[in-house]
């Protein structure tokens, strides 16, 4: 077993906890004094531990052979978003199996607590997926396709295959977020989704798709706004979520620089996820 670690001012907290919420192997701990703290990511490889250690640098370390399966926690409840998706932790394909005959009239979407983030319980995500069902219904009778930006895990490209779209695309720049979402969409069944590894701070779209997602820090989303304006069409929608509540005016005076305008806007906890399309 190895664990990666680095220390961090406290003022990144959410930052942290968003990154690796759904990870049942990560912790955070607040230092002496309250200025700063450490981060914390338990791997069963040296791979994966050097793969986190390469986007935020940090130190590695192995530790003595232990139990890894009674260090890990139990699976949620499954979550269930607008009588239409059921989003569990699960894996155990006979239980998966049970769950879908006793919930017939929603998709079950498998995404195990791994290292991606997207597990479908933070209130980014799950906002994400309503807003997702909302847009699907009303565009159920129309051909549309889907970008997921930041796909982490891939639950929401997963999803959008679910609720109808007739393609999806995601890109992460975190190799081992592809890696993971690979494995799920395989094993949700969808496995037309296309997944690239990229910054979407350096890309430039060479098309455009009716329903964008972008559920990532907000830095990037105001960086990234004017690429996303031009990845959307013009009567399409955007998915924004991943904005502290003391993010959002800023974030949302650069989506409006970019074209962009915003219709509705959910705040659960101290998160914002937004539904907008361009001006």
């Amino acid at each position: 077993m190895w664990i990666w670690s680095k220390l961090s001012g406290a003022q990144w907290h959410d930052a942290w906890e968003e990154r690796f919420y759904g990870n049942p192997n990560s912790v955070i701990n607040l230092l002496k004094g309250g200025k700063s703290l450490r981060v914390e990511v338990y791997c069963e490889s040296e791979s994966e531990a050097e793969a986190i250690q390469k986007q935020f640098g940090g130190s590695l370390r192995k530790l003595a052979n232990q139990n890894w399966a009674a260090m890990t926690t139990e699976v949620k409840p499954p979550i269930n978003i607008r009588g239409r998706i059921l989003v569990t932790g699960e894996k155990d394909e006979k239980k998966l199996a049970t769950m879908r005959e006793e919930n017939p009239k929603l998709d079950v979407i498998s995404i195990p607590p791994d290292m991606a983030f997207g597990t479908g319980d933070h209130a980014t995500t799950s906002t994400c997926m309503r807003f997702l069902v909302d847009v699907a219904k009303e565009r159920k009778d129309t051909s549309w396709d889907f970008l997921d930006l930041g796909t982490g895990s891939g639950l929401l490209a997963i999803a959008a295959m679910k609720l109808g779209a007739k393609s999806a695309f995601g890109c992460d720049y975190d190799p081992l977020a592809v890696k993971v979402a690979q494995n799920n969409i395989i094993v949700n069944g969808t496995p037309d989704v296309e997944l690239e590894e990229f910054d979407v701070l350096d890309w430039t779209p060479t098309r455009q798709w009716t329903v964008v997602a972008a559920n990532l820090f907000c830095d990037v989303l105001q960086a990234g706004f004017p690429m996303i304006a031009k990845s959307l069409t013009d009567d399409g929608d955007l998915l924004i979520s991943g904005i502290l509540a003391d993010q959002w005016e800023p974030t949302k005076a650069a989506g409006e620089a970019a074209g962009l305008t915003f219709l509705d806007v959910k705040k659960r906890g101290k998160w914002v996820t937004a539904r907008g399309r361009k001006a």
